[in-house]
């Protein structure tokens, strides 16, 4: 599939146009530019960089949805992510001959989350941008519609490493064999991170902890002979560690000490909608990862509602879309972490997931806790009611499922969701639920 099949004119222009003003504006100010990937967590490794290298410099990184070619450039040129499109094309226009011209206090470092939906976008977004330190998290099944295999999303994500210069360092998850593996066809410094025994920028005694907010995590820091404890009060998930070893690894390739990196990671805390643990109403617990889904980062929410103990667990699961062929096989296939977790009600929310309410029945779930809704509007006000004191309750699906409906459900009040909550801008909210494409025209 060509990777404009679909963009109007005006949008292929608008491309092209602010991606000429972002590589003059690199040209001139010379920024050590952080290019982080990956099927999941780039957005949280992205966090964790920016925040450990802003302890030593001056830093700017993606904003929101900010990873394509229309987002990276406007990054670069420190466009904002309000308004209208035309408004930010606009806001481009003006601000690229101010940074030309004027002598301008522009960051010395750029974090820029690269994304790619589709065959071609790697190598679109770095003929924008000249890449010193190349981050990949992990690869796993998302896009996988439009790539055929985890092989070719490797592929692609991997032309990232392979564009980085022999002074450049190469920042990959010694967890994946597929990101590790990128290290072969790169000239630049390998800096593996992990939990494996073999990373350069390990984590080891992984500790969930109480905290005045609710859970977060502790461990320790290692990497060249040194270890230093690091305590993160707002996270719960493994992998979001991992992404905190990222954040380290890239404040290593920088020059940094490890003391330093620790001190900025106490800091760090997963965007809205990334698994975060949230205190709801009448004294459960959420654990909110409804910004987006894919068989991986749903198998991993599912072990970390295993290892947090609860009351009783409940699990409100949105489809999982742009899986291609193997929707029906992923969907089915998350009934072992369903079950390894022990839940004890499942809500399964869209035409997909009802694969998993078949499987889970066949292996023996009773009826009662397994219940289908056709959108996430109608199981926010079921699950609202089911809920009791001291439950647990996973959330997590697509985007276009729209589960933060049934995060806010179960919320302590309407102003504390808006705060914490994913997608809450007045635009987003006012968008009615829509049927997923793939589900057909009769749905």
């Amino acid at each position: 599939m060509d990777r404009n099949e679909g963009k109007s004119g005006r949008l292929l222009v608008a491309e092209r146009v602010l991606g000429c003003m972002a590589r003059a504006v690199l040209r001139k100010y010379r920024p050590l530019v952080v290019g982080v990937t990956g099927s999941v967590g780039k957005s949280s490794a992205k966090e964790a960089a920016a925040l450990v290298l802003s302890e030593t410099m001056r830093v700017r990184k993606s904003e929101e949805n900010y990873n394509n070619e229309i987002g990276v450039p406007l990054t670069v040129l420190g466009v904002g992510t309000g308004g209208s499109a035309v408004t930010r094309m606009l806001s481009a226009m003006v601000r690229f001959p101010y940074l030309m011209v004027w002598p301008v206090s522009y960051p010395e470092t750029l974090v820029l989350e690269l994304g790619v939906d589709r065959p071609g976008d790697m190598a679109a977004l770095l003929e924008v941008v000249t890449v010193k330190v190349g981050v990949v998290t992990r690869v796993g099944e998302s896009h996988l519609e439009y790539f055929g295999s985890v092989g070719n999303i490797a592929k692609e994500k991997g032309r990232l490493i392979s564009s980085l210069p022999s002074d450049g360092f190469a920042v990959l998850n010694a967890d994946d064999s597929r990101v590790l593996g990128m290290g072969k066809k790169s000239k630049a410094v390998i800096l593996s991170y992990g939990f494996a025994s073999g990373a350069a920028v390990r984590a080891d005694n992984v500790l969930l902890q109480e905290t005045d907010g609710g859970i977060g995590s502790s461990f320790k820091l290692n990497y060249a002979g040194k270890s230093i404890p690091v305590r993160l009060p707002g996270v719960v998930a493994r992998h979001h560690i991992s992404d905190a070893l990222a954040g380290a690894a890239v404040g290593i390739a920088a020059g940094m000490n490890l003391v330093d990196i620790a001190k900025r990671l106490e800091g760090f805390a997963p965007l809205p909608g990334r698994l975060r643990f949230l205190n709801g109403r009448n004294g459960i617990g959420i654990l909110d990862d409804t910004y987006n889904a894919s068989p991986a980062s749903v198998s991993a929410a599912l072990e970390t509602l295993r290892e947090i103990p609860a009351r009783r667990k409940l699990v409100a699961l949105g489809d999982m879309l742009e899986l291609g062929t193997i929707s029906e096989e992923a969907h089915r296939g998350l009934a072992d972490g369903v079950l390894s977790a022990q839940v004890g009600l499942v809500i399964c929310v869209g035409r997909n997931m009802s694969v998993l309410a078949d499987e889970l029945l066949l292996r023996g779930m009773e009826h009662g806790n397994v219940l289908c809704f056709p959108d996430p509007d109608s199981a926010a006000s079921t699950i609202r009611d089911l809920v009791r004191e001291g439950d647990l309750v996973l959330v997590k699906g697509s985007q276009a499922l729209r589960m933060e409906k049934v995060s806010e459900a179960l919320s302590r009040n309407v102003e504390e969701a808006r705060r914490l909550l994913c997608r809450q801008s007045e635009s987003w909210r006012a968008k009615p639920f829509s049927p997923p494409t793939e589900w057909g025209t009769d749905s």
